[in-house]
């Protein structure tokens, strides 16, 4: 283990195929979703961690634990919200997958933010912090209702 992570969220990552210094080709969600320029912060992201498949369930630090996958292809069809919500808060959130089998959206804004999407908008925090938060069975903080 090299200390980023704590051990549990640690252990959730390298069981769903994550290793320090992975790499992937991010370039292949960009054409699958339409209108939403890729930003730095989530093609850095989804170039580490896209394409896993976070299985992870029970109790958590103030929620569920809830599994999620890190697909933007997952979002495809749903540009429109994600694009009302970046007009709403100001700033592109890139769609990065779902989120408990599809019953929510993840997206990435271009400060690395990772949040909920919904018919409402929460945030889980910033980059790794807001990895560990889904990991970890942390409640998102609700940022705005719908659009």
């Amino acid at each position: 283990m090299d200390g980023r992570f704590p051990r549990g969220v640690d252990r959730a990552l390298r069981k769903s195929g994550w290793i320090p210094g992975r790499t992937v080709d991010a370039s292949l969600w960009r054409e699958c979703i339409r209108g939403i320029e890729m930003h730095v912060p989530a093609e850095r992201f989804l170039t580490e961690f896209g394409g896993l498949s976070v299985n992870i369930h029970g109790l958590g630090r103030s929620a569920a634990k809830a599994p999620f996958e890190l697909d933007p292809g997952l979002c495809e069809g749903e540009e429109e919200r994600f694009r009302d919500w970046s007009n709403t808060l100001g700033r592109v959130i890139y769609p990065l997958g779902e989120l408990d089998h599809g019953r929510f959206f993840l997206g990435m804004d271009e400060l690395g933010e990772i949040f909920l999407v919904a018919d409402w908008l929460a945030s889980f925090g910033s980059g790794d912090a807001g990895l560990i938060a889904l990991c970890q069975g942390v409640m998102p903080t609700e940022m705005h209702g719908a659009p």
